[in-house]
């Protein structure tokens, strides 16, 4: 089978064109267009990514067909994320799937976002499939999942606040850095003296258990506002940036390397995947892959290129949820916030 994916849940506009078994999909193309525009505003501004998605979801889909060196006729399926996003981005996204799977008469399947990015990390390694522990880190969402097998998940923990994502955006904020501050915030954080500055590990201690609430949940709203009182304490800021970005990142890292270290040892996993945007900090993916070292595990993480949000992971998950004989119709719709197909939340006894 073959799929033309779509993803327009948040500023990139993408499409993919993928084929072969939910086991083995070949990836024919990808094509990510971000919106700078953003920039100015210092985040995304909904109504305007809506319009940026208008204006360019026909020529990103044409050039992914092109550089597939397909046509329409050579698609079996359409796929586009339906949910969780900005519901007018989604929108955009859903609307001309409809139509093209409409106008085609071939098969129509909305693909849930974040199970995009479980499946994300398979495209650049093959052996990243089930059973493993997941971290999913993006700008909106941070989850540990144990993922028995791919339609078979439970939610372990989750952030309590800010998403890890948002952290790194709001504390490169407070440091006077570009947005999007992720990016920013690991090179400046490099070049920073590690014993300078520390901050707590929120949420982690030694006597923690694991029928405790907060044994592999996160929180970093509180780690945000010790970088603020630290910058407001600073007497040359200029001085002290490189060293708080350093003792920030150090304390989410350290905080998400060893909760999910916690969520693979309790589910005796030997495989670690990583997914979203901050799964390609590489300050993290080393820090998890030494961790996971010691104790006989494996760490994958995306490229870049597949961490982002794109269209090739909503194509991979397509092609397993479609293999399965799904299919929606038109009363397909975009949701703001919507569960996981396949996913139990395994926390909800502990609330």
């Amino acid at each position: 089978m073959r799929v033309l994916a779509l993803e327009s849940s948040c500023d990139e506009t993408s499409a993919a064109v993928l084929h072969g078994p939910a086991d083995a999909p070949v990836r024919e193309s990808l094509v990510i267009l971000s919106q700078d525009v953003h920039r100015i505003f210092g985040g995304v501004v909904p109504e305007i990514a809506s319009r940026e998605h208008l204006a360019a979801i026909v020529p990103v889909a044409r050039r992914a067909l092109a550089d597939a060196g397909r046509t329409l006729d050579d698609i079996d399926a359409i796929a586009v994320t339906h949910a969780p996003g900005l519901v007018g981005a989604l929108l955009v996204g859903v609307s001309y799937a409809k139509a093209l799977a409409a106008a085609r008469g071939i098969p129509l399947l909305g693909v849930h976002h974040m199970e995009g990015h479980l499946f994300a990390t398979a495209l650049d390694h093959p052996e990243a499939t089930p059973p493993f522990t997941a971290l999913l880190v993006s700008g909106g969402h941070t989850m540990l999942i144990d993922v028995a097998a791919w339609g078979d998940y439970r939610l372990l923990g989750a952030t309590r606040d800010d998403a890890a994502g948002e952290a790194f955006d709001k504390v490169a904020k407070l440091l006077g850095l570009p947005y999007p501050g992720g990016r920013h915030l690991e090179a400046l954080a490099a070049t920073g003296d590690p014993d300078r500055f520390r901050f707590s590990r929120p949420m982690l201690n030694g006597g923690q258990q694991p029928t405790d609430s907060d044994y592999f949940d996160v929180s970093f709203s509180g780690l945000k506002t010790a970088v603020l009182l630290a910058v407001r304490a600073s007497d040359d800021l200029d001085r002290d940036r490189p060293h708080l970005a350093c003792a920030f990142q150090d304390a989410l890292v350290d905080t998400l390397v060893a909760k999910t270290l916690r969520a693979a040892v309790a589910h005796g996993r030997r495989r670690i995947v990583l997914g979203g945007g901050v799964a390609c900090n590489r300050a993290l993916v080393t820090a998890m892959t030494t961790a996971a070292a010691s104790r006989g595990a494996q760490v994958f993480a995306p490229s870049p290129r597949l961490a982002t949000d794109n269209a090739a992971m909503i194509g991979a998950a397509a092609l397993f949820r479609l293999g399965r004989g799904e299919r929606d119709d038109a009363t397909l719709t975009a949701h703001a916030a919507a569960p996981m197909p396949g996913l139990v939340d395994a926390t909800a006894r502990h609330r």
